[in-house]
């Protein structure tokens, strides 16, 4: 997983609420799908989609300003839904590499850290703010999302902090997803180990005979 530190990128604005995993990526693209890169097409497939299979080009990432954008403002309760980790690999896929929202889907935020994607929760305010600053620029406007100073800054520069998890800031930004960050601990587990096998020695002797 590459870490994540800065980006300064575009960024789109698609700022309706309760945006689900099955708006993301439908389920039935995910059966039997064992590349990762055939889902970039079907990433939003409802939205990005008319009904004869064309473009719609009111879609956001449909037009030629945002198409290609790294960074998504989104709206309330982001990735709500089915715990689908199909979801954040088909937007990486496209090229999204951060969202930031008012709040997320439980799973889906989650899901973003295990796969080296950043979900920022900012106020809907700010990221409202941080779109309106977008419109004048369309396409050239940078967003920077700045994790090691835990600041996004908007196109004309204001700063908006946010909070993330410390275990998670720390992943993130050393390319570790929860396996690599318990392997990184792996002297402190086996010292702890080591203590607790001293102070309930049937505990492991119960293990050892069952395995």
């Amino acid at each position: 997983m590459k870490p994540f530190r800065v980006l300064s990128a575009t960024a789109a604005p698609l700022l309706s609420d309760n945006i689900d995993t099955d708006v993301i990526i439908r389920i039935e693209k995910l059966v039997g799908m064992t590349d990762h890169s055939e889902l970039g097409r079907w990433c939003f497939g409802a939205l990005r989609y008319l009904p004869d299979g064309s473009e719609n080009p009111e879609f956001v990432l449909n037009q030629s300003p945002y198409r290609g954008s790294e960074i998504l403002l989104a709206g309330a309760n982001f990735g709500c839904g089915s715990s689908r980790e199909g979801a954040v690999w088909a937007m990486m896929q496209i090229g999204l590499k951060a969202v930031l929202a008012p709040s997320f889907g439980e799973i889906f935020y989650n899901n973003c850290f295990q796969n080296g994607v950043l979900p920022v929760a900012l106020a809907r305010s700010a990221i409202e703010e941080i779109a309106s600053e977008l419109e004048p620029d369309a396409g050239r406007a940078v967003v920077t999302v700045d994790l090691e100073r835990q600041r996004v800054v908007s196109p004309r520069g204001k700063e908006h902090a946010f909070e993330i998890p410390g275990l998670r800031r720390e992943a993130l930004l050393e390319g570790l997803d929860d396996i690599g960050i318990t392997l990184k601990r792996e002297a402190v587990i086996a010292a702890h180990q080591e203590r607790d096998r001293m102070r309930r020695p049937w505990v492991y002797e119960i293990a050892e005979v069952r395995s």
